[in-house]
């Protein structure tokens, strides 16, 4: 390469932006490489050469992020993101330029090619980059023309360097070197004339040494090359393709067909045997050849004398570019990269065999999170190759269910099961299990459970069965087929066998690194566990969200589910305004339509969120649309004999009660004698003016709830109820002895949702001034009424000296009041010894001396309310 001192100082001087702009083979990137090793900066520029016409954000993003992690800096500031579909690039972005918050040396980000990128997000997305990012982080943005980054207000600071066409000319004395430097002595006057005729054109200039190499007149060639960069490039065809050794123009034609080429994959296209030494011999003479990694194994062409290649390709040899599609689709097939082997079959038109690979793959795709990848893939078939070909019938099917149409998925599994007759005999075995995965997400996706059983019982077979060693089931379908049943076995109701097959699921997903299956298996769980315990089902819905966020499956239906799971836990908390952000974000991920139990339960959700929040209308509605996705489904859903009861009490609280009680007049005995269609009819009756009667309704979940060992929403609703009515009857002491175990039972976990759809501020607020252990409680649920946002409730077992006993928690409650040590015994039929082991086993955990001080410092860690005195 020829040093260029004056635009290597340019560079050297860079204060923030630096924009190299010129036409293409004008020497922007071998200006950029030599700089680099000139100024010896490998370990502090971050490189990345736009792929062309680069419209995948995604892709862009995670090549910069590529690129700055292999730097010395970067390696230890930049955390690790795996691609993925639906990979949200702002966030990508985002990330970047949080891990480089912490940048202390200088680093260069070199994007090359810029003019390649056709995505309008990534441009504003580098553009924020450029203006947001630390100082010590410099770039140098090489593009065939200006690029709108927004860059004049970096001009108007001072800080952009140009570099454009005219810097990049070379003067006589370097094309008098870039000759010498290909071993060509030509006269100071032969060298100006073709500096003249090339104005300076880098390209022009190296393909001028290019096509005189070798030549006995070297001068005569330089008085015929003339003409315009088209000119020039038309004239690389016939003087630089035509001079080339044959074995050399011959690799050069027929690997054009390649947009990536390796020296073996080269030796294959040419049958040749050194298509590694000669791809590295043309980059290091500048033949338009670039390497694509350090140890220079794979190469890619200058875009422009990649055309021009294919283009005398075509009209050299047109015949010949179908075989070499197919020998280049075989052998990305054998070495791994399937998506390149497909897109190569295509290429070559040969739809056995892209389909063949297609199918072979599809399921790799999806349990790798790549499902976008294999719906692009299919889309490039043309339309009449589905009707006639089984496997792909089939694989349409399978994307159809994706889209949320499993009408349209059955029409095509029904074309693939008549023309599976006519499939080849080697094939068929395949074919068989390809239909049994897609048969069971069908089944899956309607909440079909018989028909989940019947297809997953033969998947989980033993493996030694003779028909399952026959399909050949690896792990990874073992691990669908038992997720699809957990979680068909979840939507109906089956909690035990659904958390039963969905932690075999995880195990085997963990066991054998399939993130997208613990994905599903964490956010499936998730729910299970939430019917149990609000925080542990928040926790895990979590776990599920960072193992997405970080595969880059933040937006898949699947992460939307634990999405939902975690906005149904601050819903229950009462923390709505967090809640909102949860279950639309779950909405973004299109789960109602991909999964209609899914669905379901996020519009149940939403109708109980708009609900708390006071929008009857907006919770009707979104019932309704629950209801709708329940009647797509084949067996009930787990959640839908509840929504009449959500209806009820939504119509109550609209003053419809007479289509409230239509409702209600619809539903058998059986569905009546469920705790929501019971409380709604409290609610019913107490609307009614009827108290006496609710209380009756009422009373066999009064029975239960005063036995319940663990906190759950509905009979805290029911104990809420039964004081209201017991209250609207004058019975107080009744009243005061129910709402203290709703307090009890809603306490541990922050169940505060019933509080709000049944408000009964006044009977609070007289139960606080009594005997009561939860006065903080009832504080905190006064202020949701009130429109004031509650505290989040901090994980602080960290911060204590050991977890609090339940019976500790109980006593903790009873601190803040005026009771007596022997008067919290009483209201807790405990003896005077043991409340005071409690007591001081609590001060030792709070690490206090005093009752005062132990009250002071559960507030302070939120075990405790605020005080609601005024300060």
């Amino acid at each position: 390469m020829v040093p260029r001192r004056d635009l290597f100082d340019v560079l050297q001087r860079v204060r923030r932006v630096i924009q190299v702009s010129a036409p293409a083979g004008s020497g922007k990137t071998s200006l950029l490489r030599s700089w680099v090793a000139e100024a010896e900066l490998m370990d502090s520029v971050a490189w990345v050469s736009v792929a062309t016409k680069e419209r995948d954000p995604q892709r862009f993003w995670l090549s910069v992020l590529d690129a700055v992690r292999a730097t010395r800096a970067g390696s230890s500031l930049v955390r690790e993101l795996t691609p993925a579909p639906d990979l949200d690039s702002a966030a990508i972005a985002e990330r970047l330029l949080a891990d480089l918050s912490r940048l202390d040396e200088p680093m260069w980000l070199v994007i090359d090619d810029l003019h390649e990128l056709c995505s309008g997000d990534a441009l504003r997305q580098l553009e924020l980059l450029v203006m947001r990012a630390p100082a010590e982080l410099r770039f140098v943005l090489a593009a065939r023309g200006d690029v709108r980054l927004g860059l004049h207000r970096v001009r108007l600071d001072g800080e952009l360097t140009e570099i454009r066409e005219g810097d990049l000319r070379f003067s006589l004395d370097e094309s008098k070197a870039l000759f010498e430097s290909a071993g060509l002595q030509l006269s100071e006057s032969w060298v100006a004339l073709l500096a003249k005729r090339t104005e300076g054109w880098a390209a022009g200039l190296r393909l001028a040494a290019l096509s005189m190499a070798g030549r006995h007149d070297p001068e005569r060639f330089a008085a015929a090359f003339a003409g315009s960069e088209r000119t020039v490039a038309e004239y690389l065809v016939a003087e630089v393709l035509d001079r080339q050794p044959e074995r050399v123009r011959r690799l050069l034609l027929r690997t054009s067909v390649l947009d990536r080429v390796s020296g073996p994959l080269a030796d294959l296209l040419t049958a040749g045997s050194d298509g590694q030494r000669v791809l590295q011999e043309l980059e290091e003479a500048g033949g338009f050849v670039v390497s694509l990694d350090p140890a220079r194994s794979w190469f890619r062409y200058h875009t422009l004398f990649a055309d021009l290649l294919q283009l005398e390709l075509r009209r050299t040899a047109a015949d010949e570019l179908p075989a070499l599609h197919r020998a280049a689709a075989r052998w990305f097939s054998e070495h791994g990269h399937a998506v390149e082997a497909i897109r190569h079959a295509q290429a070559a038109e040969d739809w056995t065999l892209a389909t063949r690979l297609l199918s072979d793959n599809w399921f790799g795709f999806i349990l790798s999170g790549h499902r976008a990848t294999a719906h692009q893939l299919l889309a490039c078939f043309p339309p009449s190759a589905a009707a006639t070909d089984a496997e792909l019938s089939t694989l349409t099917a399978a994307y159809e269910l994706d889209r949320g149409s499993p009408e349209e998925a059955e029409r095509q599994l029904a074309i693939a099961t008549q023309a599976a007759e006519s499939e080849a005999l080697e094939r068929r075995t395949h074919l068989q299990l390809v239909r049994a995965i897609v048969r069971l997400s069908i089944a899956s996706h309607r909440g079909d459970l018989q028909a989940v059983v019947e297809e997953a019982d033969r998947l989980l077979a033993p493996a030694e069965a003779p028909d399952v060693a026959q399909l050949g089931i690896s792990d990874d379908l073992r691990a669908l087929a038992l997720l699809e049943f957990g979680v068909a076995e979840l939507w109906t109701g089956r909690f035990e066998a659904a958390e039963r097959h969905l932690e075999q699921a995880l195990a085997m997903a963990q066991r054998i690194e399939r993130p997208f299956l613990e994905l599903g298996a964490l956010a499936h769980l998730a729910q299970i566990a939430i019917f149990d315990s609000v925080p542990r089902g928040a926790r895990l819905s979590k776990e599920a969200i960072e193992l997405g966020q970080r595969h880059g499956w933040a937006d898949d239906p699947v992460t939307g589910v634990a999405h939902a799971i975690h906005g149904i836990a601050l819903v229950v908390q009462g923390r709505l305004e967090e809640a909102e952000l949860w279950l639309q974000h779950a909405e973004g991920t299109r789960l109602p339509w991909v999964s209609p139990a899914g669905g379901l339960m996020l519009y149940v959700m939403r109708g109980l969120l708009e609900a708390a929040s006071g929008d009857d209308a907006g919770a009707l509605k979104a019932f309704r649309s629950a209801e709708r996705l329940g009647e797509l489904l084949v067996q009930p859903h787990v959640l839908a004999r509840r929504i009449p009861g959500h209806l009820v009490r939504t119509l109550v609280h609209l003053g419809e009660v007479e289509r409230a009680e239509e409702i209600l007049a619809q539903i058998g005995d059986a569905e009546r004698a469920l705790p929501e269609l019971r409380i709604a009819r409290a609610a019913l009756l107490l609307a009614r003016d009827d108290p006496q009667a609710a209380t009756r309704v009422l009373e066999p979940l009064v029975h239960e709830a005063a036995l319940a060992m663990r906190p759950q929403v509905w009979p805290v609703q029911a104990l809420l109820l039964e004081a209201i009515a017991r209250d609207a009857l004058g019975d107080t002491d009744l009243a005061e002895l129910a709402l203290e175990r709703a307090l009890d039972l809603s306490e541990p976990e922050g169940l505060l949702i019933p509080f709000l759809l049944y408000p009964a501020a006044g009977l609070l607020k007289r139960h606080r001034r009594r005997r009561t252990s939860h006065a903080a409680l009832i504080s905190e649920i006064l202020d949701l009424l009130a429109g004031r946002t509650p505290q989040q409730r901090r994980d602080t077992a960290h911060l204590l000296g050991g977890p609090l006993t339940e019976s500790e928690t109980r006593v903790l409650r009873y601190l803040p009041t005026n009771l007596s040590a022997p008067e919290i015994a009483g209201e807790l039929y405990l003896s005077l010894n043991t409340i005071r082991t409690h007591m001081r086993h609590l001060y030792a955990k709070l690490a206090v001396h005093t009752r005062a001080e132990a009250v002071e410092r559960a507030r302070a860690l939120g075990l405790l309310a605020p005080s609601s005195r005024p300060g």
